[in-house]
């Protein structure tokens, strides 16, 4: 049976609560339309609610708030099961089907918010045809291995290999911001020690939720986050993007270890970097 998700705009004044009971009612009504409701994601700040729903079709989903509720949802989109499980992972939900957030405790709703992460080798084809099949492979197989290293670290999850890079998917900003700094350390560590064979990467960000105006999971968010990668100027210096933002609902527990960046956060790294920037929206959740 089909998986879909639907976002609902929530009037104002709504709580986790009225959600909670909402769902509740969903799971009552759901049989009678061949629909089974799991769980969903609240985001109070931003008023907004996901649900994830197997169902014959999506007017049958539709069918079950109406009836239940009467909160109908906003759009409802058909989401592979695999797609969905990398990008918001398996999801410990609470006694009334609401998402948490890992390690969060019981009250820490996860409002659905994600942060995707891309990486690009500058100039792959160029490399492959310069270095041949086998040393082009190998340098994949440094980035990889230092991507893969960095998403585990900060709480990352791969979403693909794109063949010349990789995306990620984050619960916060902040971890997507401390895998970008510890990629681009680790690139210039293997740059230090094979000056011969630098590898260049870039690596652009963007923060969204499940369900926006595309019909893909998180589509307007990877559609961002992608572009981030063109070069500016030189372009070969990696960087964080400044459509990297922190989105309403998260939280980050980041220490700030920038001292002067009334505007931009300028990633520290062992050697200067034109493009290692991320939005002053990060920079003013971590203080």
């Amino acid at each position: 049976m089909p998986l879909y998700m639907d976002i609902h705009e929530l009037p104002e004044g709504t709580t986790a609560e009225d959600i909670a009971k909402a769902h509740a009612k969903d799971v009552e009504t759901q049989r009678k339309y061949g629909v089974e409701y799991h769980k969903y994601w609240v985001n109070e700040s931003g008023r907004k609610a996901f649900c994830l729903a197997h169902a014959p079709n999506a007017e049958a989903a539709a069918c079950v708030h109406r009836e239940a509720h009467g909160l109908l949802a906003e759009k409802i989109i058909e989401v592979e099961p695999d797609v969905a499980e990398v990008f918001l992972g398996g999801t410990e939900t609470n006694s009334v089907g609401a998402v948490l957030l890992p390690g969060g405790g019981a009250d820490a709703r996860d409002p659905g918010i994600r942060t995707v992460l891309f990486t690009d080798i500058v100039d792959s084809t160029t490399l492959t045809h310069s270095l041949g099949d086998e040393a082009a492979l190998a340098l994949l197989g440094v980035h990889d291995t230092i991507v893969r290293d960095a998403l585990s670290a900060s709480g990352g999850r791969e979403v693909k290999h794109t063949g010349d890079g990789i995306m990620g998917s984050f619960v916060s900003a902040a971890g997507a911001v401390r895998c970008a700094i510890q990629i681009q350390r680790e690139l210039a560590r293997h740059e230090e020690a094979n000056p011969e064979r630098p590898l260049k990467v870039r690596v652009g960000a963007a923060a969204g939720e499940p369900v926006e105006q595309n019909n893909d999971l998180f589509g307007s968010t990877v559609q961002l986050a992608a572009p981030s990668l063109r070069p500016r100027a030189a372009g070969t210096d990696p960087g964080v993007k400044r459509n990297c933002r922190a989105m309403p609902g998260q939280r980050t527990s980041i220490r700030r270890p920038w001292r002067s960046c009334p505007q931009r956060l300028r990633l520290p790294s062992p050697r200067p970097c034109r493009g290692m920037e991320a939005s002053r929206h990060i920079v003013d959740r971590m203080r």
